[in-house]
């Protein structure tokens, strides 16, 4: 335990939590869910988790495909009824999965390393839907043609989570919180607003270096997350959706198998279907995210689960691999 304790840095805030086949070997809270009033972390705040809810979107998609309301290559142009101007409407489901669409990115991470730009000319409080980031990539040319290549797209789940919308005929986040998160128990778990937050929530907290002081992300990000990230979600949860997705629970053992078996990406980004793949035969599953004040990273290997959460925007993928090396 000391050990362990000895590769979290002192001024970490978040959470740690360590298990190996459902057995918690480390668990523990770190900092404050509430800055000005220091109201601390718990092991059950939940936490934003900015991309890592791809890998729900995915699971959603998956259920969707095995219940026959589609395939992985059905056409998005057979699916959306808004206008899609430039875009190729044969992009499939598959390429919208694994990266490969050429759709057009709102924030293209290549090329901008800072999410917050992009609420300097769209007022963030305004984007508290899938269809309301529409605007922000529907004028905008193919980035390359369908199937040409592997890369990170975030538009390309935005999409994801309007096809789910459009064939159930109900959000997206109510259909996750239908779908994936109530089989696996993940009852603090869901898109939340940030100006009506629940109760157990963190807040994040970006650093100015100017003023020497934190100031809170709700500028930063949109105010209630996407099909591209944005879920709130707790440690305990992550752990569930772990559990209950290999177990066959939400989708098949098979689905979760293909999910999580490379699909594509490169020798640098190996990844399955919203799962990236580590390891030396790219066999480890794991999903991250990050956004300004949100830092993400969770892995599942033979029964060993690691959830690294930090609401102040701390490298967690530092701490991920240590506590890897460690067990």
């Amino acid at each position: 335990m000391k050990k362990i304790e000895e590769l979290i840095a002192i001024d970490f805030n978040g959470v740690v939590s360590v298990s190996k086949n459902g057995e918690s070997i480390f668990k523990k809270a770190y900092g404050y869910a509430d800055l000005p009033n220091k109201r601390p972390n718990q092991t059950g705040t939940r936490f934003g988790t900015a991309s890592a809810g791809k890998a729900f979107v995915a699971t959603g998609i998956m259920k969707l495909i095995e219940d026959g309301k589609l395939s992985l290559e059905t056409k998005i142009g057979s699916l959306l009824d808004f206008d899609l101007k430039a875009i190729a409407k044969d992009i499939t489901v598959r390429q919208l999965l694994n990266h490969t669409s050429g759709i057009p990115d709102y924030f293209d991470e290549s090329v901008m390393d800072d999410y917050a730009e992009l609420w300097a000319k769209n007022p963030s409080y305004k984007f508290r839907a899938s269809s309301d980031l529409i605007p922000l990539f529907i004028d905008e040319k193919m980035m390359y043609a369908p199937g040409e290549k592997f890369q990170y797209n975030n538009t390309g789940y935005i999409v994801l989570a309007l096809i789910i919308e459009k064939v159930t005929g109900i959000p997206f986040d109510k259909y996750l919180s239908e779908a994936v998160f109530a089989p696996c128990g993940m009852e603090n778990t869901g898109y939340y607003e940030l100006d009506r937050l629940p109760a157990n929530c963190a807040n994040a907290y970006i650093y100015d270096e100017l003023n020497d002081e934190f100031y809170m992300n709700i500028f930063s990000i949109e105010a209630k997350g996407s099909g591209a990230g944005g879920c709130f979600t707790t440690a305990d949860d992550v752990e569930r959706f772990w559990s209950h997705f290999f177990k066959g629970a939400i989708v098949s053992k098979n689905a979760a198998k293909e999910m999580t078996s490379l699909q594509t990406g490169n020798a640098e980004e190996p990844y399955g279907y919203g799962f990236w793949l580590g390891g030396d035969d790219n066999s480890i599953p794991y999903f991250q995210g990050e956004d300004p004040g949100v830092t993400f990273m969770t892995s599942y290997d033979d029964g060993l689960f690691i959830c690294v959460i930090s609401n102040f925007g701390d490298d967690v993928w530092d701490i991920h691999n240590n506590l890897r090396n460690l067990t």
